[in-house]
């Protein structure tokens, strides 16, 4: 990351008073620590208003600025800078892209490789880090800020989160070095790894259960599908946060080079979550199928306008498709 970028942003904080900062529609670990993280530097430097979007869940609620984050539909007027981080302005909510189009600035702090720096004045993206958190800290010690324990533990949540607890292949000897500085200040690794990464409510394990039981392989056993309908999810009371890792038990069967879950959201339109061991580029596939899909080479994601039963029947095509590809090169 370029220390010209990060100067170019202090610029535009300096001269802010009031600043919105958010991450994509459904904020994850990385997204939610970073935002708060990057809202405690912008308050150390004066600014008067900072505002965080975004409604965490109960994964989340714990951290130290959480409860202050303001829902997307909360979102109005007219801000002086606003700053994506983890992610796009592509993946914004309706509310909130309106105000991030209405500021008089626009910047964005991102590790995705599908991310463009086209539309704002100043991108900070960094491909080779393992997680926005990461940058958020380097944005520190080029801003000469001090790290406490409460900025610590908000950015090695979302280290944790983007590493999967430093199992995925993101993880570098710097991820490891900056873990350790974090640890340093007395945070309590064992304690938030439980709640980001493996504490569930009773009705995501029976959510989990379900999914598992009646998933799908296809092309030989390459390809994994788990499909969540909106009656499953209703039946089971599923709120938000009850979906996170589940996708990553698909992956990790032996076999398997591609998984997904397939997510109806409403009549027509379906939350697809990719996963792939590495052999095939799963961020690039979700751009092929809609241009707002996006993410990393292993995780991506992408929202179809379509029915859940058209998606079904066509995507494990898709997913076979893209492996024997892999294979035939």
């Amino acid at each position: 990351m370029m220390e010209l970028e990060i100067e170019e942003l202090r610029a535009l904080a300096a001269g802010a008073r009031r600043v919105l900062l958010t991450g994509p529609e459904g904020p994850d670990g990385d997204s939610i620590g970073a935002c708060l993280a990057l809202a405690r530097c912008l308050r150390a430097l004066g600014v008067e208003e900072v505002d965080v979007a975004g409604v965490p869940s109960y994964r989340y609620r714990w951290m130290v600025g959480a409860g202050d984050m303001l829902p997307d539909e909360q979102v109005g007027g007219d801000y002086d800078l606003a700053v994506v981080l983890d992610g796009d302005a592509r993946r914004l909510t309706p509310p909130v892209e309106a105000a991030w189009r209405r500021a008089r600035a626009r910047a964005i702090v991102d590790h995705h490789g599908t991310t463009s720096p086209e539309g704002y004045e100043v991108a900070l993206i960094d491909r080779a880090s393992a997680s926005t958190c990461e940058m958020v800290l380097r944005i520190m010690d080029g801003w000469g800020l001090a790290l406490d324990a409460i900025q610590a533990e908000l950015l090695y949540v979302g280290i944790l989160f983007d590493t999967g607890g430093f199992r995925h292949s993101n993880t570098t000897a710097e991820t490891l070095s900056v873990a350790s500085r974090l640890l340093g200040l007395g945070i309590k690794h064992s304690a938030i790894t439980t709640r980001v990464l493996l504490e569930r409510r009773p009705e995501a394990m029976r959510l989990q259960g379900r999914i598992l039981e009646t998933a799908t392989f296809f092309g030989g056993g390459s390809v994994l599908v788990g499909t969540l309908p909106l009656s499953l999810a209703a039946e089971l009371e599923l709120v938000s946060g009850d979906l996170e890792g589940i996708v990553d038990s698909l992956i990790y069967v032996r076999g398997v080079e591609i998984a997904a879950l397939v997510v109806e959201r409403g009549e027509r339109q379906v939350k697809l979550s990719l996963r792939s061991r590495g052999a095939v580029d799963v961020a690039r596939l979700a751009r092929e199928l809609h241009p707002s899909g996006g993410g990393h080479a292993k995780a991506a994601g992408v929202v179809l306008g379509e029915a859940l039963a058209a998606v079904s029947e066509r995507l494990p095509g898709v997913l076979t498709e893209a492996v024997g590809r892999h294979r035939a090169a």
